[in-house]
């Protein structure tokens, strides 16, 4: 049985990752056999360890000021809350990673949303940072990370991981989150869904949905000028047909939004500069 599974899910996502415009249906295939194969609590599991080696061995540091970690919260909230409506057993856990050279998000299983200093001082607005953090948010709601762990490291070796049974797996997981390797490789099905989630997200949370455009087009101005930073670029290169693809869904789904809390980005990265 498990093997079928995976050969369903092998073959929703070849078929997102071989055309870039996978469909609805489709990109429901690898989410209902990402979710036979994985149960939540395996998820929750897998994501509790992934933590735990980022702590231990990777050595991240978090954040400690309360408020930056209220006003971090204070935006991610309506967001989740809108994701929750797409995926309602998702316990969310929102940390901030101190790293200002580090331009990067990243969500495991499990609801565990990470976000680095880096991106709030790279941020130029608050529906910026909503944008980014509705993108990863998705991710989790489509089971993305869960799918591409199986085609990374196999079936077994994710559910020996979210057993406690494979540390290795959990060890290259993490290594590669934390910047020091490669970190988990979404489809191209799995990246259109989670910009048209994300985006959806955003907007209910009462951002402005293009946030995430114009992020991708600031930092893809950068490239080349600050290698080794823009790290979350160089795991969702923003092609054009994918940012002609995500405003024409906002525009046509009469998605809509403003640059709510403007005023208040910028102390946070006064803060955070000291």
């Amino acid at each position: 049985m498990q093997r079928i599974l995976s050969m369903v899910l092998g073959l929703a996502l070849s078929l997102g990752l071989a055309t870039g415009c996978a469909t609805t249906k489709r990109m429901n295939v690898g989410r209902t056999a990402a979710a036979l194969l994985i149960s939540d609590q395996q998820e929750e599991q897998l994501g509790k360890q992934v933590k735990t080696e980022l702590e231990t061995k990777e050595k991240i540091k978090y954040v400690e000021d309360p408020a930056v970690l209220e006003y971090v919260r204070s935006v991610s909230t309506p967001i989740l809350q809108a994701a929750n409506r797409d995926r309602a057993n998702v316990k969310w856990k929102v940390s901030v990673i101190d790293d200002p050279k580090m331009v990067n998000a990243f969500a495991t299983p499990g609801g565990y949303l990470y976000v680095y200093t880096g991106l709030l001082l790279a941020a130029e607005n608050e529906a910026e940072l909503a944008g980014v953090m509705g993108h990863e948010a998705a991710h989790v709601v489509g089971r993305h990370s869960a799918q591409a762990m199986m085609l990374q490291y196999g079936e077994q070796a994710v559910i020996e991981a979210a057993l406690g049974k494979n540390a290795n797996t959990v060890a290259q997981l993490a290594a590669g989150l934390a910047g020091t390797g490669a970190g988990l490789a979404f489809s191209r099905g799995n990246e259109t869904e989670a910009d048209e989630l994300g985006a959806r997200y955003t907007s209910a949370a009462g951002y402005d949905p293009r946030g995430l455009v114009t992020f991708f087009q600031k930092l893809a101005a950068k490239e080349g000028q600050t290698p080794g930073v823009l790290k979350w670029l160089s795991t969702h290169p923003p092609s054009a047909d994918r940012v002609n693809h995500l405003n024409g869904f906002i525009s046509k789904n009469g998605l809509t939004g403003t640059n709510v809390g403007a005023d208040r980005l910028a102390p946070i990265k006064q803060r955070l500069r000291k």
